[in-house]
């Protein structure tokens, strides 16, 4: 925990002065439109300055939220102390060093925070995540694609992802910087916060097993759990022994894969072990045989029948234009 961070955090804001002289609810005027005289729902244009995809603002104490929407992606991150929030219905404790994401379509409703309960909302219009992925493209995840997805979508049922995360070093890095650049208004934080949000990212979908989210949501889970076991198993993952792991049906499961994804689990495996193979063209100097067998075949001539027909170019065509030079 950085001690500059936290002083800034815990000072009592104006806001907050005030409901400790006495007032009992939010100041509305701060959160939602003045066109929406009666709406619960709080508009990011309050929160975020023009042209900006991303702010920060600590959660207001002492004062309890009553049931709200938002037209914007927020993440929360306890920074000291607990949070006691309903989402959905289902009430959700967040500890220090957690993270929630909430989606559009989350329902939210916050308990009063004590004065050493600090969380960080980041306020994040859905445009920022597709920065993230673009300039993450050379390492393409599925899992961080549909988690994304059900942030960043309105149509998508998942209303929030509780990440377990205090003992996972990285992400408590990662989250910090994210605090102190936006905070400090660090020169060139545009491209900094893309980077730091899509490593982030990446390292949480390291910790799937860490995650919780709606109880109605299963099948969205079940497809978290799915992908995760693909990017750590591409090279000989097997759908009969996920299947046995998650003690689920065969072919119950094969069909779920393909209803919830469009793909059937041949095709999302293929997917990952072709994006890893391109990742190994561009940046490493393995031999194409070699880079084949890396990520699960060992028929060549198949890897180069099947590479060339995702990419329109042979693996060797492949390195000749992305790859990076590893001199003589």
């Amino acid at each position: 925990m950085n001690e500059e961070i936290y002083r800034n955090l815990k000072r009592i804001t104006p806001e907050e002065e005030r409901i400790l002289k006495g007032s009992r609810e939010i100041e509305k005027e701060l959160y939602m439109s003045e066109e929406k005289p009666h709406s619960d729902e709080i508009d990011a244009a309050k929160l975020l300055e023009s042209g900006k995809l991303i702010a920060i603002r600590k959660h207001t104490r002492f004062v309890h939220f009553p049931v709200h929407t938002h037209n914007y992606v927020e993440v929360i991150y306890m920074y000291n102390g607990t949070t006691h929030h309903v989402i959905n219905g289902t009430d959700v404790i967040l500890k220090q060093g957690e993270l929630l994401f909430l989606n559009q379509n989350a329902i939210q409703e916050i308990y009063p925070a004590s004065e050493n309960d600090i969380a960080v909302n980041f306020i994040i219009l859905p445009e920022f995540f597709d920065y993230a992925i673009k300039m993450m493209e050379s390492e393409e995840n599925l899992l961080r694609s549909f988690v994304i997805d059900c942030l960043r979508r309105k149509d998508q049922e998942a209303g929030y992802l509780h990440f377990k995360v205090a003992d996972v070093l990285p992400v408590q890095n990662l989250v910090e910087n994210l605090i102190w650049t936006i905070m400090n208004h660090q020169a060139n934080k545009r491209s900094m916060n893309q980077i730091t949000m899509g490593l982030l990212l990446l390292q949480l979908m390291n910790h799937i097993d860490a995650v919780e989210t709606d109880a109605v949501n299963e099948g969205q889970k079940l497809m978290m759990m799915v992908l995760g076991y693909i990017e750590e198993h591409y090279r000989d993952g097997e759908l009969q022994e996920l299947a046995k792991q998650l003690h689920y049906d065969l072919y119950w499961l094969s069909r779920e894969i393909r209803k919830r994804t469009g793909q059937t689990y041949t095709e999302l495996l293929q997917t990952k072990r072709l994006s890893q193979a391109g990742y190994l063209l561009s940046h490493t100097a393995m031999p194409v045989m070699d880079v084949a067998l890396a990520v699960g075949y060992e028929n060549i001539s198949y890897f180069h029948r099947i590479f060339k027909k995702r990419y329109g170019i042979s693996p060797k065509q492949y390195r000749n234009q992305y790859g990076i030079s590893f001199g003589d």
